[in-house]
């Protein structure tokens, strides 16, 4: 159960640090090049992602053709959203500008590590998560402080115990 947190916490990571872009998917959206070195034009874009993005249009040329992607890409996710859906967002976005750069940064490479790991292991990372999401809230609290208190060696234990029992049930559904 200990492991679950830290689950938790890369989960939270990708969910906080993808914000508006892991809402619904909008079909309307024009095509982007997945090629590293390609930006997009502003020209390209649609109407709503002129109007999300109107703060970058003056300095639009000067970002880096990945930033032009991946905002254009949550632009045209953000007009698919539901109105819950851009205020969740909006809170999101709020909530991370006003964390500390060197929490965001333990945010971004707990991230990286997240996105690194085989298909499987997120899976269950995942899995876990939504068990966790699941538990009342004191007990999450429980948990939390319980992981807080732990020392690096009983933190390493209650991994190798997670990933024993994780295996364990893998062979049960075998």
């Amino acid at each position: 159960m200990i492991f679950t947190k830290r689950c938790l916490l890369l989960i939270a990571a990708c969910a906080l640090l993808a914000g508006p872009v892991a809402f619904a998917q909008d079909s309307a959206a024009p095509a982007i090049a997945a090629d590293s070195t390609t930006g997009v034009d502003w020209q390209q874009l649609t109407p709503e992602q002129h109007k999300v993005l109107q703060s970058f249009e003056g300095r639009w040329k000067d970002l880096p053709p990945a930033r032009q992607r991946r905002l254009s890409e949550a632009a045209a996710r953000w007009g698919s959203m539901t109105p819950e859906q851009r205020t969740q967002a909006r809170q999101r976005f709020n909530n991370w500008r006003e964390l500390p750069e060197e929490r965001r940064a333990r945010i971004r490479q707990r991230y990286e590590e997240f996105r690194s790991l085989p298909p499987e292991q997120q899976q269950r990372l995942r899995q876990n998560f939504k068990r966790f999401q699941k538990l009342s809230p004191e007990r999450r609290r429980e948990l939390l402080n319980l992981w807080r208190e732990a020392t690096p060696e009983q933190r390493q234990r209650a991994r190798e115990l997670a990933r024993e029992q994780a295996r364990k049930r893998r062979e049960n559904k075998e």
